[in-house]
């Protein structure tokens, strides 16, 4: 059994929404360079400098890496074993980890970019409400993935509900026209999640999980869906959207796919985009 304080999961949150939003991290940076080496448009090369000099600013002076510091998505992998204790007016896992988001966003003077309500838009002033999704393991794993989700990659993302005949064609042709159609909106070179199956809300999830996935450009364990992410970066990439939407070979980043069954007569797709600073930051206990 594992004993894990619930102020310990509070302050480790606080650094690691600080962390996510003022560091580009490495792997993310290696394929922006890889990336910046291959882009020949004069343009799209200005955009990576751009990009490097902003990651290197935001890093040294803690800032953020973008004004639109986004939705604070976390993923909670929760071990069977493990043992919260509660203290310091902590009761519940939910609790701490709300209350290191909102201690983060506030010290490290981050956006709150949350309405209490979808219609009547009054800002929540916090950043609150965090959006936690939790997933039960067996033994004592405790492992939290923080997704800061800003709004312009956020509003370009879709889901779709395909009859099984589309095929592998037609799910890789609705990811395409979902990036083409996004533009410069969500500030590319992106990062494309893809989610095949499930249902209508668990596709959604699958491709924001799928945005998870480190290091960024590790392919799909099973060789079908890693020749799939190959063949739609190449066909994003061909677009010419190019960096910051200036045009050029780098539209895209990486492209992740993740699966899951569904039902005989379904076949759910979504894609999930996230911007080139890609604040995806995990931690253990």
């Amino acid at each position: 059994m594992k004993n894990i304080r619930l102020s310990e999961v509070r302050n480790k949150i606080k650094g690691l929404v600080q962390k996510a939003n003022f560091e580009l991290q490495e792997d993310v940076l290696k394929v922006i360079k890889d990336m910046e080496q291959r882009e020949e448009s004069p343009a799209g090369k200005a955009v990576f400098k751009q990009i490097k000099d902003n990651a290197q600013i935001a890093q040294d002076e803690k800032l953020g890496l973008c004004q639109d510091t986004g939705l604070a998505v976390f993923f909670v992998e929760l071990g069977e074993d493990v043992k919260l204790q509660k203290e310091e007016g902590l009761n519940s896992l939910r609790e701490a980890i709300t209350e290191g988001m909102k201690e983060g966003y506030e010290e490290g003077y981050l956006r709150k970019s949350v309405v209490e309500d979808p219609l009547r838009r009054k800002n929540t002033g916090d950043n609150t409400p965090a959006y936690i999704h939790w997933e039960l393991v067996p033994g004592d794993t405790f492992k939290v993935t923080f997704i800061a989700k800003g709004g312009g990659a956020e509003n370009m993302s879709a889901v779709n509900m395909f009859a099984p005949a589309a095929g592998t064609e037609g799910v890789e042709d609705f990811v395409v026209n979902t990036v083409d159609q996004a533009g410069s909106n969500p500030c590319p070179p992106i990062v494309v999640g893809v989610g095949v199956g499930g249902n209508f809300e668990y596709s959604a999830l699958l491709a924001k999980k799928a945005l998870l996935r480190r290091p960024l450009g590790t392919h799909n364990s099973d060789p079908f869906y890693a020749d799939m992410e190959k063949r739609l970066l190449e066909k994003i990439n061909k677009l010419g959207i190019g960096p910051q939407g200036m045009g050029g070979q780098c539209t895209s980043l990486a492209v992740h796919v993740e699966s899951y069954p569904c039902h005989i007569a379904s076949m759910p797709a979504a894609v999930n985009i996230q911007c080139h600073s890609h604040r995806v930051l995990s931690f253990e206990m």
